[in-house]
């Protein structure tokens, strides 16, 4: 079995947010096939610069206050008129995300805005360490992903897509330490009928033990694209 610590050097800054989505590699021997449509796609192939993708953000469940916010990726043409300069605007206010630009992106930044927030949130939640649940998405991306074809809704149209399913911290060796998050599952909805390849990001922990209501849904979608009712069973309208 592959072990983790042989993840090229590569792969660990670009998902710690130190190094920009366009210099992975395809032909690298050693990723996973979720790695490949993560990471090393050109999810913006179908980006005429300048554009900016839209999405709406909601966050549901018992465990904290819920709120509906915004999330923006600012693609500019590059110097020689290629795609892309990326910048992002990670939700608002005190929740906001700010990392650098990104020069010569071709992966859809928004996944590593995504995964930024959500190791914070952990780390916040848990008081546990930022880099202990990088370790276990990557791992979890790495040799743990499920993935599957199947369709989405965008638009108002039915479009074909994957979507990669990973459960990070079920077989966690500090699961005990947060045994309250063991069964978070996290979905990432990819499809190239959608402006910049990502329809969508959503994570949900279930309901605990003598509860019916979930404890965390956070979704995010491309403006145009409708969640899932197994999902996100009352959706809120997109912003």
């Amino acid at each position: 079995m592959r072990m983790v610590n042989r993840l090229p050097r590569r792969f660990l800054l670009g998902l710690a947010l130190l190094l920009p989505l366009s210099t992975y590699s395809a032909d690298e021997p050693d990723y996973s096939p979720a790695e490949r449509m993560l990471f090393m796609r050109n999810h913006l192939a179908n980006i005429t610069p300048p554009q900016t993708l839209q999405y709406a953000f909601h966050k549901r469940g018992t465990l904290e206050e819920n709120y509906d916010d915004t999330v923006r990726i600012v693609l500019r043409a590059q110097a020689d008129g290629t795609c892309c300069m990326g910048r992002g605007e990670f939700l608002s206010d005190g929740r906001r995300v700010v990392l650098p630009d990104i020069d010569g992106a071709s992966g859809n930044p928004v996944i590593l805005y995504f995964l930024e927030n959500e190791v914070r949130n952990m780390q916040r939640l848990t008081k546990g360490q930022a880099n202990h649940f990088r370790k276990r998405i990557r791992m979890a991306i790495y040799e743990g992903a499920a993935v599957r074809e199947t369709s989405f809704i965008y638009q108002g149209r039915s479009v074909p897509g994957h979507e990669i399913s990973i459960s990070p911290y079920v077989d966690d060796p500090s699961r005990a330490r947060f045994a309250r998050f063991a069964d978070k599952q996290y979905k990432f909805l990819l499809s190239d009928a959608v402006p910049g390849g990502v329809l969508g990001i959503r994570t949900l922990l279930g309901a605990e033990a003598g509860t019916t209501a979930p404890l965390l849904i956070e979704e995010m979608l491309i403006e145009g694209g409708e969640p899932l009712a197994e999902i996100l069973p009352t959706p809120a309208k997109a912003i």
